[in-house]
């Protein structure tokens, strides 16, 4: 039985709907506002040149974006925080003389708390690191796309390429690049009251951190699977089959998920409300080293995942209480 939301919804709450449908539908609404100017005859003159522009000249996504402070503080990026609510924790502080990785887990289906922890300033971040640039990474593919890849190069988010990582690092620092590491393997496990990581051969951003001196930095979002519900995908299934398949064509996939609806609370896409807590980990020093040996690169990361874990052990009682099962890394 579908449950609608009532007429009597606070204000603020519907603003904080709001902000989340503004993010969920950013992606369409560009891409639909792009043709409609295309469609337009009297536009071409300017949209010739810009897609010359993105696909041949434009270096920005790989050579740190264009960032505008601005557009992280947008009133509606505070609503799309506050709509979970999604909050950060800080457990030791990061000095801004050094560049940084800040590895994200889990990938949940979205990653809607790494958006709103590195790529805006809605939360706790600008704060709690004062000094600290955050660039939230994603797949290269997303700034082939016209008007939404700068918007989120104005948040701040860029490229996930090695030349992109290591752009950003080289500048010095106070400079952090945030990578999802997980990425769209991870998203396929992403279940409530679950925290199954893929993360044993994930060894390029250690592999980067130790080539640019860069300190390493694990973020565990408790929460970040359990505001959306997944249909079963276990391996030998059709729907885990099809999602494997279309990974292997496009470099990631799509976890079948739903959630809630705009004025219901059963079914849709919109997120369930759900807290999500970013605890943010000791940083592992890593010592430069241009040509990292194998037995350096598992050195690291055996500290990181020993990190990964003491975050888990110290909060998990406090923020995923109602957890199925351990932290698993299952690959």
């Amino acid at each position: 039985m579908i449950r609608f939301a009532p007429l009597s919804v606070p204000r603020s709450r519907r603003l904080q709907t709001l902000g989340v449908l503004f993010w969920a539908l950013l992606l369409p609404i560009s891409i639909a506002l792009f043709f409609l100017i295309l469609s337009v005859p009297l536009f071409w003159p300017i949209v010739i040149p810009y897609l010359i522009w993105i696909f041949f000249i434009d270096t920005a996504p790989e050579s740190g974006g264009r960032r505008f402070p601005r557009v992280r503080k947008l009133a509606v990026f505070r609503y799309f925080a506050e709509y979970f609510p999604i909050s950060m924790i800080k457990t030791t502080d990061l000095p801004p003389d050094r560049p940084y990785i800040f590895g994200y887990h889990p990938h949940g289906i979205l990653g809607v708390a790494a958006v709103a922890n590195l790529a805006t300033d809605a939360t706790e971040f600008p704060a709690s690191f004062p000094g600290i640039t955050p660039h939230l990474l994603t797949l290269a593919t997303n700034f082939t796309i016209p008007i939404f890849r700068d918007v989120i190069m104005a948040m701040g988010i860029c490229s996930v390429s090695r030349r992109s990582c290591e752009s950003i690092l080289r500048k010095g620092k106070g400079n952090a690049i945030a990578i999802v590491v997980g990425g769209a393997s991870e998203s396929l496990n992403a279940r409530p009251g679950t925290a199954d990581l893929t993360l044993k051969r994930r060894l390029g951003f250690i592999k980067i951190a130790i080539r640019n001196g860069a300190d390493l930095v694990p973020v565990f979002s408790f929460g970040e699977n359990d505001v959306y519900e997944q249909l079963s995908n276990e391996e030998g299934t059709k729907v885990y089959a099809i999602q494997k398949r279309f990974q292997s064509l496009f470099g990631f996939t799509l976890p079948i998920f739903h959630g809630r609806g705009v004025f219901n609370y059963s079914i849709g896409l919109m997120p369930y409300r759900h807290p999500i807590v970013s605890v943010v980990g000791r940083p592992i020093h890593v010592k430069k080293n241009p040509d990292p040996t194998k037995e350096e690169v598992e050195e690291v990361q055996k500290q990181y995942i020993d990190e990964l874990m003491n975050i888990w052990d110290t909060w998990k009682d406090a923020y995923a209480a109602n957890r199925t099962k351990e932290l698993t890394i299952i690959a």
